[in-house]
């Protein structure tokens, strides 16, 4: 059940209260002047439209905020947006969840876009691997969260939220541009920029990062350390007076630490040695945009992915020769085509249609063990309508189908309705339907581990994982209530969003008891997720901006009759500790906290705090409660035709606090932890 106005926190009545007593004036307000100063979003029916028209929650993260947060990696920003929870690479990949259930290591419920590409990789098991997403933060125009689902406009995997990353138009980018971080922790950051013309119809932006850390503190039996190089290139051509051009290419490479020592010596671990975990992401895209009309545009968008992973290293087994063991060294390939068309199909409806094909490939030695290459085709069609018949009324309907060559056919819809009481108060009613398709490994994996009790020259492989094909989709049903409130004359506004949201068959890989068929991937659990969550922007004066987002969350479960009747299951000896880990897996509570303030001398300031109640990343982790304030102060300066900032960062100002562990030691500052300490960089750029 959803909480009750009477036992919701102080701290949101004060907010909802003050949002009605600032609406006051606006009730009289003249209802003709009727535009908003929120801005534009296109991240959820895929048609340009203000936020109090839009059929979802959105949470805009400009660049000014990004600069202000001090974030050195991107996965950081989402600690700004209400029921987004996060943690930073180490031996473990980075993970962004929203509303959790965030099982596996790349996190498959939330879909992240880069100028429209996808970055939902096959090797990553249809998840997001942080480590390796080929944007700088500079060249980032602003970032569009959808905080829902969005499967109607973006596909499966657009489950619980969409990440849209839109970067910056290369027009805008003129000169050179060189900038560097160093700090403690080995903070060493490199990032060079250009752009310029293309003859007389063409822009360019070019951007090399190099990025460099010791990442976490060794507090048990593993070593930390994380570095990237970046090459990021976008044109733009303008082809005639209707006719647009977009062609992207680039490549990241990251480097992170795997491997452990022996918890009893504390000496290297032969069987898992520390060595470099190797990963590269490559990709092409062009995206041509035409003009029919005034009020009607076509895009069609082809782009190429190529990811890569490799961490191999030898084992010698007793009585074998060494055998190569490279748990990582996959590769994963995607082509996608896109064509969407958005029209004026009469005087008060807009409409946006289109349809995709997607091909993947992926290759892996250890999770498709002698299968080869295994292939899987996509494909979807789109459609959604915005209905605005009056002025106090917005419409929104979506309807998607999509048929997967591994996941079978899928439906999924979505009804929304915006009532505006006037240009500076709305309230949205919204029900949808969506599904989540798995990775190709979940489908089709054979995953085996070598054990030594065969002959010299050949070991023998056992089964760990088998894929499940006739595994089902999960399906989310949500429900939910919005309210808007955009007050000019006080440079405020506020977005509420209460929200029940069910997924009836949790998908969860287990152990299933079985020789013939070990580890696999089945619905396990009835999943309800309630709560509310708001955003409160405030701008005082003009030198000073406030940004407040907490989120109120309560996950409950039961396990199906068909997970229970499993015999020998991992189910029967550890059915408490995957409920917990499930209803656990967002706070009950999280709060962020954004002041920005422009300071005399040019200077700039901003104080960001975070807190959040304990949580679990995993069945057999936990992340306890903490609080954190990061700092910045920058002055922007310029010398002649020299422009650029010097400024002085510093993250988890108020001291260590832990991400996460395992086991739960007695004392998680020791022991068994993810230790995140302070870290502070000096920062120089000049432009010229």
């Amino acid at each position: 059940m959803i909480a009750k106005a009477g036992n919701l926190p102080y701290a949101s009545l004060v907010i909802v209260l003050t949002g009605v007593w600032m609406s006051g004036k606006a009730w009289a307000a003249d209802e003709d002047a009727y535009f908003s100063e929120l801005p534009i979003v296109a991240s959820v029916s895929r048609l340009p439209q203000r936020l109090a028209d839009a059929p979802a929650a959105v949470t805009v993260v400009d660049r000014e905020m990004i600069k202000a947060s001090g974030a050195r990696d991107l996965n950081d920003i989402f600690r700004l947006v209400p029921g987004f929870q996060t943690y930073p690479n180490n031996t473990e990949a980075a993970r962004v969840t929203y509303h959790g259930l965030g099982d596996g290591d790349y996190a498959p419920r939330v879909q992240v876009l880069i100028d429209g590409r996808s970055m939902l990789s096959p090797l990553f098991g249809s998840g997001v691997n942080w480590a390796t997403l080929p944007v700088a933060l500079e060249d980032i125009e602003r970032i569009e969260v959808v905080r829902g689902t969005n499967a109607v406009s973006f596909g499966s995997n657009a489950f619980l939220g969409v990440i849209n990353i839109i970067t910056i138009d290369p027009a805008l980018v003129r000169g050179f541009s060189v900038s560097t971080r160093y700090g403690n922790q080995n903070v060493r950051d490199y990032t060079f920029r250009t752009g310029g013309k293309i003859g007389e119809v063409g822009d360019f932006r070019f951007t090399y990062r190099h990025q460099n850390d010791d990442g976490l503190t060794d507090r048990h039996n593993w070593i930390d350390s994380y570095r990237s190089r970046l090459f990021d290139f976008r044109a733009d051509f303008v082809l005639s007076e209707r006719d647009n051009l977009q062609v992207s290419m680039g490549q990241i490479e990251g480097v992170t630490q795997s491997g452990r020592l022996n918890k009893n010596t504390l000496q290297p671990d032969p069987t898992n040695p520390f060595r470099d975990v190797q990963q590269t992401n490559s990709y092409a895209q062009l995206l041509w945009r035409r003009a029919m009309s005034r009020d009607s545009d076509v895009q069609l968008r082809y782009s190429y992915i190529i990811d890569k992973s490799s961490d191999a290293f030898s084992v010698a087994l007793p009585g074998l020769l060494p055998i190569t063991v490279n748990q990582s060294g996959d590769e994963g390939v995607r082509h996608e085509i896109e064509l969407q068309h958005s029209l004026r199909a009469f005087e008060t409806a807009r409409l946006v249609w289109g349809g995709s094909w997607r091909s993947d490939a992926l290759r892996s030695e250890w999770a498709l063990r002698n299968l080869g290459t295994v292939r899987r085709d996509v494909g979807r069609v789109f459609g959604n309508v915005e209905w605005k018949p009056v002025q106090w009324f917005t419409g929104n309907f979506g309807l998607a189908g999509e048929t997967d060559s591994l996941a079978g056919t899928h439906t999924s819809p979505r009804i929304s309705t915006n009532f505006h009481f006037n240009s500076q108060n709305t309230v949205r009613l919204g029900i949808s339907r969506a599904y989540r398709t798995g990775s190709i490994q979940n489908y089709r994996g054979h995953e085996e581990t070598p054990i030594p009790n065969v002959a010299p020259y050949r070991p023998y492989y056992e089964f760990i994982y088998r894929g499940n094909p006739d595994m089902p989709a999960e399906r989310l049903d949500t429900v939910e209530i919005g309210y808007l409130g955009d007050w000019r004359d006080w440079r405020t506004s506020l977005d509420v969003r209460l929200f029940s949201e069910r997924v009836p068959n949790r998908l969860y890989r287990i152990d299933l008891g079985d020789a013939n068929v070990p580890k696999s991937t089945v619905p396990i659990q009835d999943v309800r997720i309630a709560g509310l969550e708001y955003q409160f922007k405030w701008q005082p004066f003009e030198s000073t901006r406030l940004v407040l987002n907490q989120t109120f969350a309560r996950i409950t479960s039961e396990f199906l009759p068909s997970a229970l009747d499993l015999p020998n299951s991992e189910l029967t000896t550890s059915t408490q500790r995957i409920m917990e880990f499930t209803n656990n897996s967002m706070p009950s509570r999280s709060t962020s906290l954004m002041w920005m303030q422009k300071l005399p001398l040019g200077l700039e300031f901003s104080l960001m705090g975070y807190a959040q109640q304990a949580m679990r990343w995993s069945s057999r982790t936990v992340a306890l409660k903490y609080r954190r304030f990061d700092t910045r102060l920058g002055y922007p300066f310029r010398v002649g035709q020299i422009g650029g900032e010097v400024a002085f960062t510093i993250q988890s100002l108020n001291g260590a606090h832990n991400e996460y562990q395992w086991p739960e030691p007695e004392d998680p500052m020791q022991k068994g932890g993810r230790i995140v300490e302070r870290r502070q960089w000096l920062s120089l750029r000049l432009d010229f």
